[in-house]
């Protein structure tokens, strides 16, 4: 993939998803610092878009919710093998951290000095 793809994939994705569920202008969109990521042209269609960015260390997948659901669906030993969408938000639900437990890794990463945690 490449800057471009990338972008071409927020276009086509990211933002009919945030139209369809209703999101308005309050959310904040997560990526990890991959260079299609990171790219100066995806700055800037972010910047263009209005789409706020949080920012986060790099190497810090812990820190990142999406990566617990991730974790628990290449699992071998886990059963989940989701169908549909309601199986995916169900397995979601059951791994999301909520955000104080977010606060906490977070913090403790600070106080670790940018390694890795228990979460």
């Amino acid at each position: 993939m490449n800057g471009a793809m990338y972008r071409k994939i927020l276009a086509d994705s990211l933002l009919p998803s945030a139209r369809t569920l209703k999101m308005g202008h309050g959310w904040v969109f997560q990526q990890d610092n991959d260079p299609e990521h990171t790219a100066k042209a995806t700055q800037e269609w972010l910047k263009k878009k209005h789409i706020e960015v949080r920012e986060g260390p790099s190497q810090s997948p812990d820190l990142n919710p999406i990566e617990n659901l991730w974790r628990e669906l290449k699992l071998p030993e886990a059963k989940h093998q989701p169908q549909n969408l309601q199986d995916l938000e169900r397995i979601f639900r059951g791994v999301h951290r909520p955000g104080d437990q977010l606060q906490e890794a977070s913090d403790l990463r600070v106080s670790n000095k940018g390694f890795s945690t228990k979460y």
